[in-house]
């Protein structure tokens, strides 16, 4: 009778690894504490401004996407969007493993890894993605969003960015 005695190859993650996910969940912490702050200090739909003309505090809820896309699609879209998120993520950290060396890749990877989890955790916990930033001028009005939505869009700019770094030294 013969066993297998295998070994479990056991992958070391280089130091870069973990401080790429360590950015990715202060990104999550910031973004949930700032969402606890202002729900403790407004009531839905208050709105405070910060710079007169320009900037407001509010709370608003978000049941949808950016820019509320399918905030009215009946509630299948909070699964939707956990799901897509939770994969998302799974997806970046992968590629993380495979890419920590490359810095501006990497950060742009975490930041958009802690935005998307950030409102996931909104997702599960509340039903809908808390927002409070409201950037306005004169009658135009930016959507509200977040801490975590603006990780996300920091992270992509960097991502096209490092995209063209990459075109221009080939």
């Amino acid at each position: 009778m013969t066993t297998c005695t295998a070994r479990a190859r056991h992958v070391r993650m280089p130091k870069r690894f973990w401080q790429w996910i360590a950015l990715a969940v202060v990104v999550i912490a910031l973004d949930q504490v700032t969402k606890h702050v202002i729900e403790a200090a407004f009531a839905y739909g208050d709105v405070r401004p910060v710079i007169p003309g320009f900037f407001n505090l509010t709370l608003a809820y978000n049941p949808g996407a950016a820019f509320s896309f399918l905030a009215d699609a009946g509630g299948w879209q909070r699964h939707f969007f956990t799901v897509l998120a939770l994969g998302v993520s799974v997806f970046i950290v992968l590629t993380l493993r495979k890419h920590h060396a490359e810095s501006l890749f990497s950060l742009s990877l975490s930041l958009i890894m802690g935005g998307a989890l950030g409102n996931v955790i909104d997702r599960v916990l509340f039903g809908h993605v808390i927002d409070f930033i409201q950037v306005y001028y004169r009658n135009w009005y930016y959507p509200a969003f977040n801490l975590a939505d603006s990780a996300i869009c920091v992270g992509a700019a960097l991502m096209v960015w490092d995209s063209f770094r990459k075109k221009d030294s080939a």
